[in-house]
């Protein structure tokens, strides 16, 4: 949806406003209007649409033309206009903590201050604390939110966001008078990447817990602290992330817990149907009028306003409060039904364990089966495998099933889809293997759609790999069609694959949640190319889990001759 987007875009005209000096009414309108649609729960392109903005609450008729002027053309002129001269350094001063359009634009008068370097030049030199109503104290609390954001650096996967929250977890629950602690935040629902770490802890005794939480051996910097909450910035890495701890009463963990849970949207939502039930939900619990009728846990909090608990990879106001209302919420697939990993390497290729190596490690991990597929011919750079040595690999598969019993291995290839849009080997090659993944390697921006559906069209072809290409904060992926790509999909009923590796995370979630409602099912893989690899299936089923997914539409769930018949009915044209 564009809401949070237009909601940004609102609040940027209102900050170059105040940084031009203006004051008043359209300032205000502006703000409004970035507050209604942040809490709007309804498409806003659909409203605008059906011609429904200005029954917005907060939108007006000029708010509405040019939210529609937006949509149109993907520009707003009045957004354009706003912030015309103004170095764009400035909006970068207003992300910095303490830091408002009327402190920027008296820096910007009076100091020329245009961007942070400018800002650290004028605390350097003393000219800041000069200005009126700055003085030490204030500086030095700039200056403190400049070196945290500078320390923090980039988002974090999840991978060392969870590393990370896990250490600490675990330091705090070493303190006699923890009672309860948890993570919460964007990581507890599991987003793809993670800014700061968030702590929630109940016990006896909170002081003695914030203590013991700055005294965590990753701790490098105090960034405050009171009786009962402190940040910090903790060594992770090679580099410094702020992690906040907040200590409550146990009568109000689940408050809390579901408050630094949801995200915004998704509480604001919830906010506003316990406001139609006369009710008030803060992290500080449940109130009908100045009585808390609920807290304790999270199953209460939402029970107050007649729902269930709703899983915390959910909360994101994608329609769970209505699926939740109508009893409609899935049963979200979980990592201890996962019986498979159906995409990994050996060093028969580029990866660095043996088959035997990978084997034992599946099984260790409690799985069944294990498809490995090394690369194909055509990808040099990772060893692919020659016809002939493929072949050999499928007779070593045979022998190895023949043997084991409770454990079984399928005969697989990473295929790449060549520029021309053929498969990587021949059809007498293609059709001695139980898996066939169509994957594009190279010519990302060479017809990536056209060759992904005709892979898809190919009868041996059972499932894509990481079908957007894309490295999250690294690189946009192929440029490609992924609608058609799903349509496809499902018109031949083919898999498509959520790639675990926590930089990959492709499908994501908003895009596995499309495919699943086109009727395509999705394999979760780890794409491991060793053994340590295999844990990244964590990540993989938090993004099956974001997406909605439930057990039934993710074939690493089915069991051995489950999973070969369904590969069969596929290559028959006959998948269910």
């Amino acid at each position: 949806m564009k809401n949070q987007e237009l909601a940004r875009i609102f609040e940027r005209i209102a900050d170059a406003l105040e940084l031009k000096g203006e004051t008043g009414f359209r300032i205000l309108a502006y703000r409004r209007a970035a507050r209604a649609l942040i809490e709007l729960a309804e498409d806003v392109a659909e409203l605008d649409a059906a011609g429904k903005l200005e029954e917005v609450p907060g939108i007006g008729s000029g708010i509405a033309r040019k939210i529609h002027e937006y949509l149109e053309t993907g520009r707003m002129r009045r957004y354009d206009e706003a912030i015309k001269d103004l170095p764009a350094g400035l909006f970068r001063l207003l992300d910095i903590r303490g830091m408002g359009p009327k402190t920027v634009r008296l820096m910007y008068d009076k100091l020329g201050v245009k961007d942070t370097d400018d800002l650290k030049r004028v605390i350097a030199d003393g000219s800041l604390a000069g200005l009126p109503g700055m003085g030490d104290k204030r500086v030095s609390s700039i200056q403190n939110s400049i070196k945290t954001g500078e320390a923090s650096g980039e988002r974090m996967y999840l991978d060392e966001a969870f590393e990370l929250a896990d250490s600490v977890i675990s330091y705090m629950k070493s303190e006699p008078h923890v009672r309860h602690a948890t993570y919460g935040g964007s990581l507890r629902r599991g987003n793809e990447t993670i800014g700061d770490i968030d702590v929630l802890a109940t016990g006896s005794h909170a002081e003695s817990i914030v203590r013991h939480f700055l005294g965590h051996p990753q701790v490098r910097q105090e960034l405050g602290a009171g009786s009962t909450k402190a940040s910090a910035l903790f060594e992770t890495r090679g580099r410094q992330k702020q992690v906040d701890l907040r200590v409550v009463e146990d009568a109000v963990y689940g408050a809390a817990l579901q408050y630094f849970t949801g995200s915004k949207d998704h509480n604001v939502a919830l906010r506003t149907m316990a406001q139609k039930k006369g009710l008030k939900i803060s992290e500080y619990g449940v109130f009908r009028g100045e009585k808390r009728i609920a807290g304790r846990t999270e199953q209460e909090v939402y029970a107050a306003v007649g729902l269930p608990v709703m899983e915390p990879e959910l909360r994101e106001n994608r329609g769970e409060l209505e699926a939740a209302a109508a009893g409609n919420l899935p049963r979200l697939v979980t990592l201890a039904r996962i019986k498979s990993d159906l995409h990994v390497h050996t060093s028969l290729s580029d990866g660095a364990a043996s088959f035997e190596e990978m084997v034992r490690a599946a099984r260790a991990r409690g799985y069944t089966h294990l498809a490995i597929a090394d690369h194909s011919v055509s990808a040099h750079y990772a060893g692919g495998l020659a016809e002939s040595a493929l072949l050999r690999h499928c007779d070593r598969v045979d022998r190895f099933n023949a043997r084991s019993r409770s454990f079984k291995v399928l005969k697989a290839s990473e295929v790449d889809i060549t520029i021309e849009g053929r498969m990587d080997y021949p059809e007498s090659v293609l059709e001695r293997l139980d898996l066939v993944i169509g994957s594009i390697h190279q010519g990302f921006k060479k017809n990536a759609t056209e060759r992904m559906c005709s892979a898809l069209e190919n009868p041996l072809v059972h499932c894509i790999a990481h079908p957007s290409g894309r490295l999250i904060g690294q690189r946009s992926g192929y440029d490609i069609d992924l609608e058609k790509v799903i349509e496809v999909a499902a018109k031949h009923r083919k898999i498509l694959e959520i790639n675990s590796f926590y930089a990959r995370l492709d499908l994501s979630d908003i895009w596995a949640r499309k495919a699943m409602a086109a009727g395509v099912k999705l394999a979760v893989n780890t794409d491991a190319h060793g053994v340590p690899d295999l844990e990244w299936m964590r990540y993989g089923v938090i993004t099956a889990r974001r997406a909605w997914l439930e057990k039934k539409d993710v074939v690493n769930c089915l069991t051995w001759r489950q999973l070969l018949a369904l590969l069969k009915a596929i290559r028959r044209g006959r998948a269910a």
